[in-house]
């Protein structure tokens, strides 16, 4: 207990401190860069066709993702879901450092008959409603979230396609899909020819009630791969271990293999993935390969608080970093000293431009 706590107290002491100096502004930068990986919610308030699980809404996890969205229970039954989207476009408009953030919608469980599975599904954030609301704001951009498994799933990534999509999100694990799933190769197909990256969750995941986290083994990514997609596997496979094998390392086998496999550093500043943004750099030749994202509204939790990473970054620049106000500003600035290489932060930007000319010549 006592070797716990001499741990903890210097953490403490330089919150304490941190918190009786003035917060000072990020360092310039030329705001260019695009948060690729950003999360909204809804509960189904404002007509917005979201739901929640009763589970997760009763849940502290779901209070304090409001909170750290800045908005309260009562202010989302008042104003409605599109609450939380107008927080983010306010927040992103505020930071110097982040111009644009992708706002990912989530669909759910399909049931057998192709329909959406509301019993199975614990999140769910319809296309409809993320695309009708980040055309409100010129610093957002709609990430469409299409289970193949759907009757309709051609029908809905081609809509997806008109309407400005700039990705398909998927989280296997929970929406229980199998990317290696040889029926979906028409899918894929489809994906490649619009020019719509797929991003998709690789590693464990612990946010919701039940998982099948084979789902999410970075291996089962090659049938895509082969398809010809460009497949960004979100936070570098960070967690969990597949055929006794580190996901991180069975993701870092794929992408010397593939050169259209990327992976976003989103969520791996978090206490939880302690010493993943190191691992996933310790390969210069991954290094052009790697996508600026944060998994908000995470960043803004005690989940990434500078302070933690005091001993790698040094107690002055922790404390700096940590009276950032902005939340954006306050990731960039702990992701550049933690090493990440200065093109990552704009690499997804660059992506885009040459995805959507290859698709405009075909």
């Amino acid at each position: 207990m006592r070797k716990s706590c001499m741990g903890i107290l210097p953490v403490c002491a330089f919150a304490v401190l941190s918190a009786a100096l003035p917060a000072p502004a990020a360092g310039p930068h030329s705001r260019d860069i695009i948060d690729m990986h950003c999360h909204a919610a809804g509960a189904g308030y404002g007509d917005s066709g979201c739901f929640i699980s009763k589970v997760l809404q009763d849940s502290i996890k779901f209070k304090i993702y409001l909170e750290s969205f800045g908005v309260s229970p009562k202010e989302l039954q008042e104003q409605g879901d599109a609450l939380v989207i107008k927080k983010i476009a306010e927040r992103v408009h505020a930071s110097r450092c982040v111009s644009k953030a992708v706002i990912l919608a989530m669909d759910g469980v399909v049931a057998p008959d192709g329909s959406l599975d509301r019993q199975a599904t614990e999140i769910y954030l319809p296309n409809e409603f993320v695309r009708d609301e980040v055309r409100k704001y010129d610093n957002l951009l709609y990430g469409a979230s299409i289970n193949p498994y759907r009757t309709d799933a051609m029908e809905r990534l081609r809509q997806a396609a008109a309407d400005g999509a700039v990705l398909v999100k998927w989280l296997p694990s929970i929406m229980m899909i199998d990317p290696a799933d040889e029926r979906l190769i028409p899918f894929y197909r489809e994906m490649a020819r619009l020019g719509l990256p797929l991003l998709t969750h690789t590693g464990n995941e612990a946010s919701f009630t039940r998982a099948c986290n084979e789902l999410a083994d970075p291996c089962r990514l090659e049938l895509p791969l082969q398809q010809g997609v460009t497949v960004i596997a979100a936070h570098m496979a960070s967690s969990g271990k597949n055929r006794g094998q580190d996901n991180l390392e069975r993701l870092t086998g794929l992408m010397h293999r593939y050169p259209g496999l990327y992976g976003d550093i989103s969520a791996l500043t978090q206490i939880n993935r302690f010493g993943a943004l190191g691992r996933a750099l310790s390969d210069p030749r991954l290094h052009d390969r790697l996508l600026y994202g944060t998994d908000y509204p995470l960043i803004n939790t005690a989940l990434c608080l500078p302070l933690l990473h005091v001993f790698a970054i040094g107690p002055g620049e922790a404390l700096r970093i940590q009276r950032i106000g902005n939340p954006w500003d306050r990731d960039v600035e702990l992701k550049r000293a933690l090493g990440l290489p200065a093109p990552v932060f704009t690499r997804f930007t660059e992506l885009l431009q040459t995805l959507q000319q290859k698709a405009s010549s075909r």
